[in-house]
């Protein structure tokens, strides 16, 4: 015996619920992958920034006595020639987990090497527990705004200011 037309018209009707519910779950899962992906970014952008702080720390604090010398460029954090011995403050040029690429724009005084930050112009959802130094990181419009600078006693001059990009259109 074959079906009413009602009955044909409820069951398409359960199947594109079903359709419809399993693409908002899709949707979900995928949302709070990217996020996931992005705490995880922004966790490795801090523990980078900290390795190029410390480097640069370690490069000065290995100065002969009475000059405190700072890197010029990565070069010297990665092998240090004022040494008979190569010294590495720095053991590789790492990759900024925003770009895929060791694409770090320097901070510099000078012709000094003072920090780094990262070029990626994306929102941070990190807005607190930043570590000592780091308290400016909570008001950043995006992770190129955390700049990683060893500010130390014998820093060479006042450090620049942090440079935020206009928004579109209004330059």
């Amino acid at each position: 015996m074959p079906r009413p037309h009602a009955e044909r018209g409820a069951a398409l009707l359960a199947v594109l619920l079903a359709v419809l519910l399993l693409g908002m779950l899709q949707h979900a899962a995928l949302s709070t992958a990217a996020v996931d992906r992005q705490r995880e970014r922004e966790a490795e952008l801090l523990f980078i920034g900290a390795q190029f702080e410390r480097a640069i720390a370690s490069y000065v604090q290995a100065s002969p006595r009475g000059a405190a010398q700072w890197p010029r460029d990565f070069d010297d954090l990665l092998a240090d020639r004022r040494f008979p011995q190569p010294v590495a403050h720095l053991r590789r040029l790492w990759r900024d987990p925003f770009t895929g690429a060791a694409d770090w724009v320097p901070i510099r005084v000078g012709n000094t090497l003072v920090g780094v930050h990262s070029r990626a112009q994306v929102v941070p959802l990190r807005t607190q527990g930043f570590g000592a130094g780091q308290g400016a990181f909570a008001a950043a419009r995006s992770v190129a705004d955390w700049r990683f600078v060893h500010t130390g006693v014998a820093a060479p001059l006042a450090l620049p200011a942090p440079v935020t990009p206009a928004a579109p259109g209004l330059r």
